[in-house]
């Protein structure tokens, strides 16, 4: 329905329509909005670019988000940036100044780095920032736990409290419970990240961990990807579809849009603190599909197209529609986790992409810190 121009000065933006309904999160996706205050060399992400041209603060003046998020492959773009050396410089020089091994030294420089966009971040957010634990400790419950202790401990040493740091960690049985013991037995909330199955919703849930991402559009870039049916709208389900490939035919279990609102209502329904942040998103009609919504993570491409749209929005999501449900209760024990887990091809895949993804820039990140920390004194 179209609205008249004069209605439309009038009428709020579906953004800020949104924000009255759940709690908005500023993605980092890439930023490289058409927007002539905003230089176009800052192809930049939200988290990266808090000195360039005054970039982040003017975002976040401009959409107001609450908290904000970075991952390994964020770090890595804008570490390799000229307006970040000195960020790069302070991490290195803690590396080396700690000492070990080179392995220790790189790790620990690794660790430095991430701290310091986040509290850069902190700066100019009132609320929090969520780091990410190596990928590669995503089957090590202990090694998780030990290195989002590591992270805190780095935080305060700038003077950052817990309660402003999530600890994101890959979503699987160890990712779990490694987050159950970090919530329950040294208070560090933890975001738990790559979230595709209802399954990996419930352990969550009863591990108590703070705040939960399951990832809508890399759901629905596995069905496009996988299915006959390359479109979709908003409401509708990708898992209605069976469909066919050259090599299997594939009953889907699990949806994109439809996933959250089940999760959303399975916490409402049965009392789970859990906060449900929807994220990875396509295009605008999925991010309104999901108002009401605890959280919703936007990227800043997608916060524009917001701000720019005058429709009425209506909450599709309400407390009061989850506890009439009929969903039923359920208890995963680790057995039945990997079972029903293991029955979401999509989220089986899925899962493991993002995990390799994340470890790969991991990986990279390590050799250009390599570089900088010892092939420098090398005289190379």
């Amino acid at each position: 329905m179209s609205v008249s121009p004069v209605k439309r000065q009038k009428m709020e933006s579906a953004l800020d329509q949104l924000k009255h309904h759940t709690t908005v999160v500023a993605d980092t996706g890439d930023f490289n909005v058409n927007n002539p205050k905003w230089p176009l060399s800052n192809v930049l992400r939200l988290a990266g670019c808090f000195k360039q041209a005054g970039f982040l603060s003017l975002a976040i003046d401009e959409y107001k988000p609450l908290d904000a998020t970075t991952n390994p492959s964020l770090i890595l773009a804008a570490a390799q940036m000229p307006a970040y050396q000195k960020l790069v410089d302070d991490a290195v020089a803690y590396g080396k100044k700690l000492g070990g091994s080179e392995e220790e030294q790189i790790k620990n420089a690794s660790d430095k780095l991430f701290v310091l966009f986040g509290a850069e971040i902190l700066k100019r957010i009132p609320g929090r920032v969520s780091t990410e634990v190596d990928a590669r400790l995503s089957f090590d419950k202990e090694g998780m736990i030990q290195r989002a202790r590591r992270l805190i401990d780095l935080y305060k040493e700038v003077g950052v409290g817990k309660d402003r740091i999530l600890i994101k960690l890959s979503s699987t049985w160890e990712g779990i419970q490694a987050g159950r013991v970090l919530e329950a037995e040294y208070g560090i909330h933890c975001n738990m990240t790559l979230l595709f199955s209802f399954a990996q919703a419930v352990a969550c849930a009863e591990a108590g961990v703070t705040l939960i991402s399951p990832f809508v559009g890399r759901i629905l870039d596995w069905y496009v990807a996988n299915g006959d049916k390359k479109t979709y709208e908003p409401s509708e389900d990708p898992g209605e579809h069976r469909f066919n490939t050259a090599e299997k035919t594939t009953a889907a279990h699990s949806n994109w849009v439809k996933s959250v609102t089940k999760i959303y209502n399975y916490y409402k329904k049965f009392g789970y603190k859990t906060i449900v942040m929807g994220a990875s998103f396509r295009n605008t009609g999925q991010i309104k599909a999901l108002t009401g919504c605890d959280y919703l993570t936007i990227s800043p491409k997608l916060l524009a197209e917001l701000s720019k749209e005058h429709v009425k929005l209506t909450p599709t999501l309400s407390v009061k529609e989850a506890q009439a449900c009929d969903l039923e209760k359920i208890h995963l024990d680790e057995k039945a986790f990997r079972w029903h887990h293991n029955e979401d091809q999509m989220a089986v895949e899925k899962l493991s992409d993002g995990i390799r993804k994340f470890a790969a820039d991991a990986v990279k990140l390590e050799r250009m810190l390599k570089e900088r920390m010892f092939s420098t004194e090398n005289g190379k």
